[in-house]
């Protein structure tokens, strides 16, 4: 019973850090993405905004479920602090594609795990979510990719800014694979190699490697 309570927490934990992120992401792609760099990726930065504030509603709302709240779920006014400051910390264009890029690569490196775990009270939970956020990880990584292969400055500058947001969120995702609970209660699968997915995932940005993780 102890290390069920224990895993439970330490879900509650990680699905609120999984929504506190898509909560500032939709915030930030909402006060960055109007000054996008064309109307269409300002358009779309507006739409995914909505997807990601729905995506945390969600996940808000399902550790209220898991604290045993009944009743009307409280209103969403803020994140609880578990952000990664490469997210809060998002003001210009090149710091957002960084940030959307790594932060949700890291979520659903999380997200994909916890389907191939097959637990029926996970499964159920996020498999529209994940389908819902394939589209936001292709407009990040075309955006990286078309950063990444700028001339000029922007390819030094959206390297220094993809390399900070990718070494935090690998540092969360480690911190997630230390978890023993997770994976003992079925929530992640035995021996999850979260970083590894990571790290696969950002290579594919350009044609070298150039973010080394930590």
């Amino acid at each position: 019973m102890e290390q069920r309570q224990s895993a439970v927490h330490s879900l509650i934990e990680l699905l609120e850090t999984i929504a506190d992120n898509k909560y500032v992401l939709g915030d930030r792609l909402v006060e960055v993405g109007v000054s996008g760099p064309n109307l269409e990726a300002t358009l779309a930065s507006i739409a995914m905004a909505q997807g990601e504030l729905g995506h945390a509603r969600l996940l808000y709302n399902w550790c209220f479920d898991l604290r045993g709240l009944k009743g009307k779920k409280p209103e969403i006014y803020g994140q609880t602090g578990k952000a990664l400051e490469s997210a809060v910390n998002v003001h210009n264009w090149i710091t957002l594609i960084a940030a959307l890029y790594a932060t949700n690569t890291a979520i659903d490196a999380v997200l994909q795990s916890a389907l191939d775990a097959n637990h029926p009270a996970i499964v159920s939970r996020i498999q529209k979510l994940i389908r819902e956020q394939q589209d936001h990880l292709v407009y990040a990584k075309h955006w990286a990719q078309q950063l990444a292969h700028e001339r000029g400055a922007v390819p030094h500058r959206f390297r220094e800014a993809l390399n900070a947001a990718a070494n935090e969120a690998a540092a969360w995702l480690k911190e997630v694979e230390s978890k023993e609970e997770l994976q003992q209660e079925g929530y992640l699968p035995n021996g999850v190699k979260l970083v590894e997915r990571l790290q696969q995932e950002l290579k594919t940005v350009a044609a070298e490697p150039f973010v080394q993780l930590k």
